[in-house]
């Protein structure tokens, strides 16, 4: 007979064993390509979302290269050029380099046979975007986009509640990221010397070393695009799951900057997008990161909070102590069950939480508002050109 204590044993075994992707011989064996603080979560994800090997790694600069053959315990080869890791007997590589990198060296490891975790933006422009389907498409491997929102509970959850309809009619919704890009200076010395500089640039034009360009690259157009194609990438990609629309007419940007003249791309910026039905408007800056980033999907009958912590829904005509009605917190990070999605997804070869049209779409919205930038502040987009 079942009695209580059997009961939350067996559940809580079932919970056990349905996080567990593989058994102990089902090893992935893995390379990534670009070694740096962003590979470091991504591997920590990855040590908890099922076995695998470090194999392989790739980096243009040494000490980075060093620093994960010593996660490794020393068993993964180290290269400079990253193609080299695409010759090793390996099952996918995990892909962490600066923007303009991501569309040839995933395409490069698709043609090599191997499964591909993407991080975002997955294209640096928006002619990479179908390039990238293109490859991804034509062939039979993996590609997992590092869309890890698309993989949170708390953000599925509430994509279902907005697509039932529980908010009532949702008009627009307001996303927003704050960051502070001063409190990392000063940052720690870099050894040039241990630096392939050229190989870094790859197709950029030449220029000259600085430390700005290596540490802040997302805000060089040759390397990146900015706050709309790294943080706003995120946010525009769960409007996109949760309103079943992907692709805006049109865009406003509001931008400049003001404390990083260095830059390229601004600093400080507001944006306004037009999708067929329904507005979506973005803001940030940074050097200021209090309230830090998230998103208001605002309904005829309910508004929804949302952001990385967790969500609270608030109804309409209730007194201010009667909301939040509803309020859900995160009890993981999102990128560990992405990760693990990834790792089930090479086992299994079924379409991965965030298919490469996803990671395309959101930074193609992206790339339109800085187009909408360089243009004197508004862009109209056709999907036909």
């Amino acid at each position: 007979m079942m009695n209580r204590r059997t009961f939350l044993v067996a559940s809580g075994l079932t919970a056990l064993a349905s996080t567990r992707v593989f058994g102990a011989n089902d090893t992935l064996r893995i390379g990534i390509i670009g070694a740096g603080h962003r590979m470091e979560d991504l591997l920590d994800a990855a040590d908890k979302a099922g076995p695998y090997q470090l194999v392989a790694i790739s980096d243009v600069y040494g000490p980075n290269r060093d620093a994960f053959q010593k996660r490794s315990n020393g068993l993964a080869t180290t290269h400079l050029d990253y193609r080299e890791v695409l010759d090793k007997d390996i099952d996918a590589v995990i892909i962490g380099s600066p923007d303009h990198w991501h569309v040839p060296m995933a395409i490069d490891a698709l043609k090599a046979g191997k499964d591909v975790y993407l991080e975002k933006p997955v294209s640096h422009t928006i002619e990479e975007g179908a390039n990238l389907t293109r490859a991804v498409r034509s062939g039979k491997q993996i590609l997992q986009c590092g869309m890890q929102q698309r993989s949170w509970t708390h953000f599925r959850d509430a994509v279902d509640m907005i697509q039932a309809g529980s908010l009532g009619r949702v008009v627009q919704v307001r996303t927003y990221w704050w960051q502070n890009y001063h409190r990392n200076r000063p940052w720690q010395a870099l050894d040039q010397q241990a630096l392939d500089w050229k190989r870094w640039l790859g197709s950029a034009p030449e220029q000259p070393f600085t430390d700005e360009k290596f540490h802040h690259w997302r805000y060089f157009s040759n390397f990146g695009g900015g706050a709309m194609t790294d943080l706003f990438t995120h946010w525009i990609d769960v409007v996109h799951w949760a309103m079943k629309s992907d692709q805006p007419a049109q865009a406003q940007m509001l931008a400049d900057k003001y404390f990083f003249d260095e830059w390229d791309w601004p600093d400080t910026m507001q944006a306004a997008f037009r999708y067929p039905g329904f507005d979506v408007v973005y803001e940030g800056m940074m050097n200021s990161s209090i309230d830090g980033g998230g998103l208001e999907f605002r309904g005829t009958e309910a508004t929804l909070k949302i952001d990385r912590d967790g969500f609270a829904v608030y109804r309409e005509h209730l007194d201010e102590g009667q909301n939040p009605v509803l309020k859900a917190r995160s009890f993981r990070d999102g990128t560990i069950s992405h990760m693990e999605n990834f790792f089930e997804c090479i086992k299994t070869r079924k379409e991965p939480t965030a298919p490469v049209e996803t990671g395309v779409a959101a930074a193609r919205a992206g790339h339109i508002a800085n187009l909408a930038h360089l243009r004197g502040g508004h862009y109209t987009w056709s999907a036909k050109g």
